[in-house]
């Protein structure tokens, strides 16, 4: 074998290391501009600009005194349904004494304390997860707890172990935000890293997993959701054992977790489409085995890239929370049903 013919040029190129910094360049012109002068130039820069954003402002000249108007001057405070239409506002009223009952559902009053601190429970556990410090394993487990600790408090029992000093109250009382961040955040959640498993299995190459996957996402997402909120309702409990009973909101859940991974994995999919190849080739080409390379190299950016889609998905989940009125659970909308 020859040896690398080397050269002075090579040998200085190999190596030059700088001794010196670079000189200090300007700021960019935005910076140093003031602020009139920037918004300026991002909304009158150039003719079209300047034109969106003076339609834009007679828009607004036109749509918010009769909005204004609407929403505070003509607007009914107090007083009933008769005194609303009789102003023609809006009718604050309204909303005013719905309000308790569109928060807590048909909740018994004198225990209305426990669904507010369950509220209160997961207000804190969004504002510690939302904290990139806590992201850890830990946070998953103290997730668990806080949602035994919530079921047990809204229930009386968990896992059909009565809590001691809590009255027991059945899901059919249950109602409000409760049952609306009980059905979309926390079936988003658990729907999530199952959308993930489908998505990469029906992209693995096992003929098998494939299948299984694909069938599972074609039929889910080939059916209305109500039709799967009857199935868990009323088929469901016709194949339990004897004695076996499992709870109308844990049924509905199950649904809208089925349903909602469904559409996740086809969002996930999309995003593992989008990698470009030489993502893949480079992890193998350093050695990563399969689990390595999507965990450490695929997931993380496809999952990035899907975050718009992500949240068009859970806000369909979330407005569909309204078709378990169907099968008697009241959510956050039922007030204006009863109203």
């Amino acid at each position: 074998m020859n040896a690398p013919i080397s050269t002075p040029t090579t040998a200085r190129a190999l190596s030059f290391v700088r001794g010196e910094t670079l000189p200090q360049m300007p700021p960019p012109d935005d910076v140093r501009l003031s602020l009139s002068r920037r918004v300026a130039r991002t909304y009158f820069g150039t003719p079209a600009n300047a034109a969106i954003t003076i339609g834009c402002i007679l828009v607004l000249v036109w749509l918010l005194p009769p909005l204004l108007n609407w929403a505070l001057l003509k607007a009914t405070w107090t007083g009933n349904a008769t005194t609303c239409r009789e102003a023609g506002g809006a009718c604050w009223s309204f909303i005013r004494e719905k309000f308790l009952f569109s928060v807590f559902g048909l909740y018994p009053f004198e225990l209305r304390w426990r669904p507010g601190l369950v509220l209160a429970l997961f207000a804190g556990m969004v504002a510690i997860s939302v904290q990139q410090r806590f992201w850890s394993g830990k946070l998953i487990y103290a997730w668990i707890a806080a949602l035994a600790v919530m079921w047990g408090l809204m229930g009386g029992q968990v896992l059909g172990i009565p809590v001691p000093g809590l009255d027991p109250v059945p899901t059919r009382l249950w109602g409000g935000w409760l049952v609306t961040i009980f059905l979309a955040v926390f079936g988003a959640a658990l729907a999530y890293p199952i959308g993930i498993v489908l998505a990469l299995g029906r992209r693995s190459q096992r003929p098998f997993v494939r299948l299984v996957c694909v069938c599972w996402i074609e039929f889910i997402r080939g059916v209305p959701l109500i039709s799967l909120l009857f199935i868990a309702t009323f088929i469901v409990p016709l194949f339990m054992p004897t004695g076996v009973e499992l709870d109308r909101l844990i049924r509905a859940q199950i649904a809208f977790i089925m349903f909602a991974a469904a559409y996740m994995a086809e969002v996930f999919r999309g995003g593992l489409q989008a990698i470009p190849k030489g993502q893949y080739e480079g992890a193998d080409s350093i050695g990563l085995n399969y689990s390595q390379k999507m965990r450490l190299i695929v997931l993380p950016q496809a999952l990035k890239i899907t975050i718009p889609a992500q949240v068009n998905t859970f806000i369909g989940m979330f407005k569909d929370t309204t078709l378990v009125l169907i099968i008697g659970i009241f959510d956050f909308f039922t007030p204006s049903l009863k109203g």
